[in-house]
């Protein structure tokens, strides 16, 4: 059993040395969930509370960091579940819940929810329904677990049913080009997954299980260059990357922290997060 670090306990309310099952979450106040932030080397999030027993991952907050969203399995969850967390008046609560269809990524404007080939669109305090994005990417011969969309309307995603392979699609004077799989600086190694590009572009994160990682799969960047070309993988390091599998990396809306999945044990995933000061090092490098 994990139990919560005295740091945690002062970052919340009502939180005692257990795990909270689905449903039962302390209340959360402040930023973050009401977690104290990570440095450079990569903490569980929420431990206890978050990052239970079981499977936790896909950690996610909205433009805004006033929503928080994550998917989970256990408990009265039989399938995955996407829980999402709503902050009024500084209190975390829980607002919503759905079967996870598709890995969630938020527009960098906050209005839209993609979910893989499918999306749904900011109602007033809710969502529209589910909507697809149409026969380019409503495939039955791709298998998209993850799109990733950046603010000039480029979007960047996994294919599954095709080796395992990562695409990207653009938009020019305003007409969506068809998706081209990206080059071998991105689709190297057994497979690549779950791609997360910046809002502005500047870098595109995605997990892979190739030669010299540090485990089952590996966090990796490309940082695009002064001609609009992806520059080459850069493992992320072993402050982030450890000898199991880490996998479903997002960046907070603020720039400040990495979120992503870190396989702990059989039928066990935790969120972890790490301070985005990483991306700015390997940057330079």
């Amino acid at each position: 059993m994990k139990y919560i670090s005295i740091l945690l306990l002062l970052s919340a309310l009502t939180v005692s040395s257990k795990n909270y099952s689905q449903g039962e979450f302390p209340a959360l106040k402040g930023l973050y969930m009401g977690q104290k932030p990570p440095g450079l080397v990569a903490e569980p999030f929420a431990p206890g509370i978050i990052s239970n027993e079981g499977w936790d991952g896909e950690a996610v907050f909205a433009p805004g960091m006033k929503e928080f969203y994550y998917t989970t399995t256990g408990g009265k969850y039989t399938r995955r579940t996407v829980i999402g967390f709503r902050q009024e008046n500084n209190i975390w609560t829980q607002y919503l819940e759905f079967p996870r269809r598709g890995e969630i990524v938020f527009s960098p404007d906050g209005n839209r929810m993609h979910m893989a080939e499918s999306y749904k669109d900011r109602v007033g305090e809710g969502w529209s329904e589910r909507k697809s994005l149409g026969p380019m990417f409503d495939r039955e011969d791709w298998g998209i677990m993850r799109l990733s969309a950046s603010a000039k309307g480029t979007y960047v995603f996994d294919d599954y049913k095709s080796n395992d392979v990562i695409r990207i699609s653009s938009l020019k004077d305003g007409k969506r080009q068809a998706p081209k799989k990206m080059g071998s600086q991105v689709n190297t190694g057994k497979w690549t997954a779950h791609p997360f590009i910046a809002p502005d572009e500047s870098y595109l994160i995605w997990d892979s299980e190739r030669e010299g990682g540090y485990g089952d799969s590996d966090l990796y960047i490309s940082f695009k260059q002064k001609n609009g070309s992806w520059g080459p993988a850069i493992n992320m390091g072993d402050n982030v990357n450890g000898p199991t599998a880490e996998y479903y990396a997002s960046v907070s809306p603020d720039g400040k922290h990495i979120l992503f999945n870190r396989a702990i044990g059989e039928g066990n995933t935790d969120i972890y997060w790490v301070d985005a000061q990483i991306i700015e090092t390997l940057r330079s490098k």
